[in-house]
């Protein structure tokens, strides 16, 4: 019986997870739901909600940890694909759009709590950059055989750049999509190119 109950539990947990993220939008912050709002889509009592949560606010970084895990899940996805052959960048980057296009709240919530009013919300999505920067990094280091800087150098930058594009994607027409990818992956190869540049010079093999 435990066993049900914590299935149970979970599957409760995950309506209220789902229902939050279903209310946002481009219009519509997490800022603006109420915990009155987020129960009824989920179709509980207003009092099912403190089984799972203190309040709205530990929703609201349970949702950015979640959203952080799954983008790095894609990430290691799009990683798998590399393997199978073809441009690590263009992969990663198509990838990371195809994200953009089937979660645009997920992405929505991290690019706003980044720079919203809450400094709790602002560590933990800086907290999720942080990890899928050091993943990456982690990632160029072994792959290209790059010195821990640089590779560092270079994966924060890639983060940057790929999240610039990616708030970008969410106001742009599906089909600019295509010109906003193609884009974004020539200025990856740019720094791609500067990164090796700079190991050779710090390893000394470039004057």
């Amino acid at each position: 019986m435990s066993g049900i109950r914590a299935q149970q539990k979970e599957k409760t947990r995950r309506l209220l997870i789902d229902a939050a993220l279903n209310q946002l939008s481009a219009e519509r912050s997490f800022s603006n739901l109420s915990l009155r709002e987020v129960t009824k889509e989920a179709g509980l009592a207003a009092t099912s909600f403190y089984r799972h949560f203190r309040d709205m606010d530990e929703l609201g970084l349970t949702l950015v940890d979640e959203a952080g895990l799954t983008l790095r899940q894609l990430m290691r996805q799009a990683r798998q694909r590399i393997k199978k052959g073809g441009s690590v960048i263009q992969i990663s980057v198509k990838t990371f759009m195809e994200f953009i296009e089937a979660n645009p709240n997920v992405f929505r919530l991290l690019l706003r709590e980044r720079s919203g009013t809450s400094k709790a919300f602002r560590a933990a999505v800086n907290r999720e950059i942080r990890y899928f920067t050091m993943e990456l990094c982690d990632y160029l280091q072994q792959a290209n055989e790059l010195d821990a800087e640089t590779s560092y150098l270079q994966a924060n930058a890639a983060v940057t750049i790929v999240f610039s594009a990616g708030a970008e994607a969410l106001d742009t027409d599906t089909n600019e999509i295509e010109e906003l990818t193609e884009r974004t992956i020539k200025q990856l190869r740019f720094i791609a190119r500067g990164a090796m540049d700079l190991h050779l010079r710090n390893i000394g093999q470039v004057s």
